[in-house]
């Protein structure tokens, strides 16, 4: 119990740090860009310009991997004419210091600061989309800041609760530090709420993200992929994804 509460982060946090490749090899028009957090560190991220007057998406990643493996993600979203805003965490795609839930909240003002104050993106143009572990993030600057509109993807109901489902035989809401009550969060956030979930997601159950669903405050659609598992493609860049992104920008439009 006392290694497990150690070393909890290495199992929640699944960084590759790196090397990321340049954005503009990557995403047509797409920019590397540096954020600051409120606590001194430097993170890169990509921008992707979009036409005038789009709506921006501020994409915070799930639990694994870099930046450079949602480049799919980013083409898809900006082939449909909106900006996006690609991040990795402290610790992932070699930015410096070492994930936790209070840290990925200030890395995520920071994307959203970088966005408003640097590339004049209006609030009421902005999107917020989470990935998994990153529908905790955005729900939680939600509160702070609220979006134009909000896009879950795979949502767990809280960290506690997806972590009780691989570990049946751990007292995981003992240990856990960090906590990501996604559920708890979005019953406050009241804009328009898209969540989006594969109906064979073998990571976070499916009962789960229709929990989120039921819970979300301001419901504007949920979407289940048929036969989606939690990392297939068709959940990064899929055309029913893309759509409810594009639908819901059309509609803070």
């Amino acid at each position: 119990m006392g290694l497990l509460w150690a070393f909890q982060r290495r199992l929640v946090y699944l960084p590759d740090d790196g090397p990321v490749p340049a954005a503009a090899g990557e995403v047509p028009g797409g920019r590397d860009v540096e954020l600051t957090t409120a606590d001194g560190l430097t993170l890169g991220a990509w921008f992707v310009p979009g036409p005038a007057g789009a709506a921006t998406v501020l994409v915070a990643s799930g639990n694994g991997g870099h930046r450079g493996m949602r480049a799919p993600l980013a083409r898809a979203l900006s082939s449909a004419g909106l900006a996006v805003l690609l991040f990795d965490y402290r610790g992932y795609g070699g930015n410096p210091g070492s994930p936790s839930e209070e840290g990925l909240a200030l890395d995520v003002r920071a994307a959203r600061a970088w966005l408003v104050e640097e590339a004049g993106v209006r609030e009421d143009r902005l999107l917020y989309y989470g990935e998994s572990l990153g529908c905790g993030v955005v729900t939680g600057l939600a509160l702070e800041h609220p979006p134009a509109g909000l896009v879950l993807r795979s949502p767990f109901a809280d960290l506690a609760a997806a972590g009780a489902h691989h570990y049946p035989f751990l007292p995981v809401r003992l240990l856990l530090r960090d906590r990501y009550p996604v559920a708890g969060q979005v019953a406050r956030v009241r804009v328009p709420t898209t969540v989006v979930w594969g109906a064979a997601d073998t990571i976070v159950p499916p009962a789960q993200s229709r929990a989120v669903a039921d819970a979300a405050a301001s419901l504007h659609r949920r979407v289940e992929v048929p036969g989606a598992d939690h990392n297939d493609r068709v959940l990064l860049d899929g055309g029913q994804l893309v759509a409810a992104v594009v639908e819901l920008a059309e509609l803070t439009g």
